[in-house]
């Protein structure tokens, strides 16, 4: 896949804000819920402000060659949840997440350290093509139902983060197709900036349209075609217009966190290191899949240069800048990647400045307002390519593999199976995600298997 723009490369200054700003759009919805889904007074702006800084240190780790973007990890959300019920405070709940996001980023140094005197031949080893590939097909696949999901969802939500479903739903089904149709057209047929700037064409199609339902809705005193919640915007000016109005500091984890530490117990620390080692192993895993899908996209294995063992201490390290100032462990993102396949920008300039916006824009109210405006719906007609896109990633690294040979074919199809069918298991307060579960099954099944693979060959 030849790129428009290569890792090394940079954009002019306009054309490099535009993409940044599209980049932000595309992991834009997926930070931001994290914080929403576990709660307790987390905040959209202080995890896009985490997500910034991480990235920025990724980068500096990585040496600005890995053009990934890193965002507000879905798989710490049970031990973040844990960090909050095992505290005796609110703030010492805060202060959970900060040494739980440590715990996660010693595992990541500590792997790191590992493979910078041992090499990365091991990792191939037990995860060649045949268990990548179908890894991070499923990878991509697992989010399905989670585009169809907010395909038919938009505006206000209840306590529990679900959105209220009061419209029609070809309302919603209408905003994102033009969005998703908007996407493919100008990827596929647009010219110059239209074909690079895709994402950003389509949710804006797709906003206008939900407006227009929006305000015939309001007019017509129709319910069912409010589509978009305009609350964000007026909380902007609920006491009137102010500095906050346009310019408010974000609730930095640190800040609540410092208040935590008189409420600490020793026997606390037991309770976080329970519920965040154990996820960061899985997590690991996903971070081999992530950075092999982006290798085969650019035409580089990253595990080589700048090293797995850069990448692992990136993440590390990143997530837990992330979870000081957001709350959130940062992973490195899958729509960040879907976005640099499809508009085949790999430039880690652009990714750079996407961080730096995202630290920006953390503090600009109105923006915020409206990132949080933006429906579901729509959202939904992006994700349909971005991970769809992930999902023929993993098929086309499969596309080299001797399916013919029964070793690769039952490894593929144990991976896929238990992934698709959703597998997952809970040990106690860790739970294995059903990534993680296919992927050590298809390790397991392709070790089981190599002898008879040697002897095929």
């Amino acid at each position: 896949m030849k790129m428009v723009y290569n890792v090394k490369d940079k954009p002019k200054f306009p054309q490099l804000i535009v993409f940044a700003i599209q980049q932000l759009l595309a992991i834009m919805a997926a930070t931001i819920a994290v914080p929403a889904i576990v709660g307790n007074g987390m905040t959209a702006s202080a995890a896009l402000f985490g997500a910034g800084v991480g990235t920025i240190v990724y980068q500096l780790f990585t040496k600005f060659r890995s053009p990934v973007f890193l965002g507000s990890s879905f798989a710490f959300i049970g031990s973040m949840v844990a960090a909050f019920a095992g505290a005796t405070s609110m703030q010492l709940g805060y202060l959970g997440l900060i040494i739980g996001a440590v715990f996660a980023g010693l595992v990541y140094v500590i792997i790191a350290i590992v493979v910078k005197f041992v090499g990365v031949g091991w990792i191939n080893k037990l995860m060649p093509a045949v268990v990548i590939g179908p890894t991070v097909a499923l990878i991509g696949l697992s989010l399905a139902g989670a585009a169809i999901k907010d395909v038919f969802s938009y505006g206000p939500q209840d306590s529990n983060g679900s959105f209220i479903m009061t419209t029609n739903i070809w309302v919603s089904l209408i905003c994102a197709l033009v969005t998703l149709f908007v996407v493919v057209l100008c990827s596929t047929y647009g010219k110059k900036m239209a074909k690079l700037i895709p994402f950003i064409i389509g949710i804006l199609a797709g906003y206008a349209v939900a407006l227009v339902f929006t305000l015939i809705g309001k007019a017509t005193g129709n319910a069912a075609l409010m589509i978009i919640d305009f609350a964000p915007f007026e909380a902007l000016v609920a006491d009137g217009v102010t500095i906050k109005t346009f310019l408010a500091i974000p609730d930095f984890t640190f800040l609540t966190a410092i208040e935590g530490i008189k409420d600490f117990e020793a026997s606390y620390v037991a309770t976080i290191a329970v519920a965040y080692i154990p996820v960061a192993f899985v997590v690991f895993a996903e971070h081999i899949a992530d950075h092999k899908n982006l290798s085969s996209i650019i035409e580089s294995d990253l595990l080589e240069d700048p090293g797995l063992h850069r990448t692992l201490l990136g993440d590390g390290v990143g997530s837990i800048f992330g979870a000081i100032f957001g709350g959130c462990p940062n992973t490195t993102y899958g729509e960040s990647v879907g976005c640099v396949a499809i508009t085949k920008n790999a430039s880690v300039a652009t990714i750079t400045t996407t961080a730096i916006l995202s630290i920006l824009i953390a503090f600009i109210s109105p923006f915020v307002a409206f990132l949080d405006s933006i429906p579901g719906c729509v959202m939904g007609g992006v994700c349909i390519t971005l991970y769809g896109f992930i999902a023929v990633s993993g098929l086309k690294m499969i596309q080299k593999v001797d399916l013919e040979n029964n070793a690769n074919l039952f490894t593929t199809s144990v991976i896929l199976i238990t992934g698709i069918g959703g597998m997952a298991l809970a040990i106690g307060k860790v739970t294995l995600t059903t990534t993680a579960c296919a992927l050590i099954l298809g390790i397991i099944t392709n070790l089981m298997l190599s002898k008879g693979k040697k002897d095929a060959e």
